[in-house]
């Protein structure tokens, strides 16, 4: 098997076939010698910087010396980015033997496991075999029945922001997402809960005295901004100065919650020193999250796909770009909630470059488009890609700013053809 033929076996499986549940992933990781179970974990869940969490923490383990495995969803270019060893994508060489034994044992399955069942084994696999100090695990969706939750007790459980997605599988409101996401604190653990909607907090202080497990809230009122640039950010939390390298105000809060996830491993008994957390604080790497692709025109690339994330980008943007309009590349998926996220980007935009995903759920560009010129808004659609951040960078000029937007599929796509297109 060839790299290619593992991502496209595994890729046939799509989201199509997502069930929740743990049966079908303890029975794969079972026929293929239960690696999990020769693994520590930090696990995190959460509607909103999952990912950047994640690899904040990362980038600190690594930094206090710790052999570590990152596995996170979705990628952004390259399939291989799911699965990360020591700040290193799964080589093609080894994702190919590692799924030609996934592939068997699946097979041999009366009911064969769904794409991101099939990668959280390969994950598992890979990172037990690397004999990893530690894996920073982020649950794919919800988190008491997402497929990462087959892991016992985790050194450290992370609640990040939580707001009302996939309600069809998780709940309708806040307090029943939330009692999703907290499924992944165990007894046993240490647990950390992002200072968000009073709701979600309540019901993480509920399930962690159930279970007897320390709780570290948040409370961003300790948390002191200090400067920002295109270049990183300053801040100050509990008397100590920070420098990150992320963009955004939310990921100040982001970081913060990091720093609580720290000193709940020191108590636990890990290593992990000031200089290595100020380290990887201040070279951390999380593309298409308020990523910095160019400088004239400044273009900016951001993943986000929900009003949260929207809200979020256009706060960045009112302090990074201030008294400045911007020319926005998009496309959005049809059955997000995108006339809110319009709503609030609307008023920092000169114009609208629309694109359509590739996604059986996307919203075509030329019905985004059409919708956005109904608001009152300047807005065309691109037949595809290049086209279309050609025709954003040639509306922004020299001295403006394109800010490419949308799901981590389209901005991926983006991000790509940067590097295929002459740009002046």
């Amino acid at each position: 098997m060839t790299r290619q033929e593992a991502v496209d076996y595994i890729e046939h499986y799509g989201w199509s076939t997502t069930r929740l549940g743990l049966d079908r992933t303890r029975e794969l990781l079972q026929r293929l010698g239960d690696p999990h179970k020769r693994l520590k974990f930090v696990h995190i869940a959460g509607s909103n910087g999952k990912g950047s969490t994640c690899a904040m923490l990362d980038a600190i383990l690594r930094a206090a010396g710790y052999r570590t495995g990152l596995y996170t969803s979705p990628y952004i270019q390259d399939f291989c980015e799911r699965i990360r060893l020591d700040g290193q994508n799964i080589p093609g060489d080894a994702l190919a033997r590692l799924t030609e034994r996934v592939k068997a044992a699946a097979e041999a399955m009366d009911d064969h496991p769904s794409q991101f069942e099939l990668v959280t084994a390969l994950g598992m696999l890979y990172f037990a075999e690397q004999g990893c100090d530690v894996v920073v695990l982020e649950v794919g969706m919800g988190g008491a029945l997402d497929s990462t939750n087959v892991i016992d007790a985790p050194e450290a459980a992370v609640i990040t922001n939580i707001g009302l997605e996939h309600t069809e599988y998780l709940g309708d409101t806040l307090e029943e997402i939330a009692a999703t996401k907290a499924g992944i604190i165990k007894s046993g653990c240490h647990a950390v809960c992002y200072d968000g909607a009073v709701e979600v907090t309540a019901v993480v202080r509920r399930v962690c005295a159930e279970r007897r497990v320390p709780l570290r809230c948040v409370d961003f009122s300790k948390l002191e901004p200090l400067s920002q640039s295109l270049d990183g950010q300053r801040f100050r939390w509990h008397g100590k100065e920070y420098r990150l390298a992320l963009l955004g105000a939310h990921q100040l809060h982001n970081a913060a919650t990091v720093l609580e996830t720290v000193e709940a491993l020191r108590e636990r008994g890990w290593s992990i020193g000031d200089e290595a957390v100020r380290r990887g604080l201040e070279t951390v790497k999380w593309p298409a999250r308020l990523e910095v692709m160019r400088r004239e025109p400044l273009l900016l690339i951001d993943g986000g796909h929900n009003p949260q994330c929207a809200e979020a980008l256009a706060t960045s943007l009112r302090e990074l770009l201030p008294n400045k309009k911007a020319v926005f590349l998009l496309g959005v998926l049809r059955d997000k909630d995108y006339p809110r996220m319009m709503e609030l980007l609307m008023p920092l935009a000169r114009e609208f470059v629309c694109l359509t995903p590739l996604s059986d759920r996307a919203l075509s560009g030329r019905e985004l488009a059409d919708y956005l010129t109904a608001q009152g808004a300047h807005a065309r659609a691109c037949a595809d890609i290049a086209s279309g951040l050609c025709a954003a960078l040639d509306a922004a000029g020299g001295s403006g700013a394109v800010v490419a937007f949308g799901s981590l599929y389209l901005v991926g796509a983006i991000r790509g053809a940067v590097s295929d297109i002459e740009l002046i």
